[in-house]
């Protein structure tokens, strides 16, 4: 029984292995933003939740610029807890 479960386990592992092969090729590099970074924005994909604190926080954008590249920029954010109403 524990050889038929370990033969089921190393048949499977090729396919976890090249599973995550695939998803770390997908994922885009973290450039990290400053004044001088050209941003080349066609379409945002997404933003992170900015939390509710009156501090800076770190804050990350999803995009695709013009050629179709997905880039993901992390920065600096002010806090939602700062805003006055």
């Amino acid at each position: 029984m524990k050889a038929l479960l370990i033969l089921a386990l190393v048949g499977m592992s090729p396919f976890a292995f090249a599973d995550q092969a695939k998803t770390a090729d997908t994922q885009p590099v973290v450039e990290q933003y400053d004044y001088s970074t050209n941003l080349d924005i066609k379409r945002v994909i997404s933003l992170s939740t900015i939390p509710n604190v009156c501090e800076v926080v770190p804050a990350t954008m999803t995009y695709e610029d013009h050629q179709g590249q997905v880039h993901t920029l992390q920065y600096r954010a002010l806090g939602e807890g700062c805003r006055l109403n």
